[in-house]
């Protein structure tokens, strides 16, 4: 995921947001989800990773992460493991 944002606001507070935007909206979509596994209501951990880029092109950064998820559904295809759901 690439995200643009103002130099003054910081790494974790344009996280807190969007883990809390998603997760209200996961539990709006599904809500029996929430009542059979997240019994305690939280979705997300509090960990995460950012990196910013400072002055890197953006074309490339994104062209980076596409690069990343091509990887990850090669992987995943030729994986052995069962689905959630």
């Amino acid at each position: 995921m690439v995200i643009r944002s103002i130099p003054r606001q910081s790494p974790s507070d344009v996280m807190q947001v969007i883990k809390s935007i998603t997760a209200r909206e996961f539990f709006r979509i599904y809500p029996e989800i929430k009542k059979k596994y997240f019994w305690s209501g939280k979705l997300w951990t509090q960990s995460y990773f950012v990196e910013t880029i400072g002055n890197a092109n953006e074309e490339t950064i994104r062209k980076y992460v596409q690069e990343q998820l091509a990887e990850l559904d090669q992987k995943e295809i030729n994986s052995d493991q069962l689905g959630l759901f």
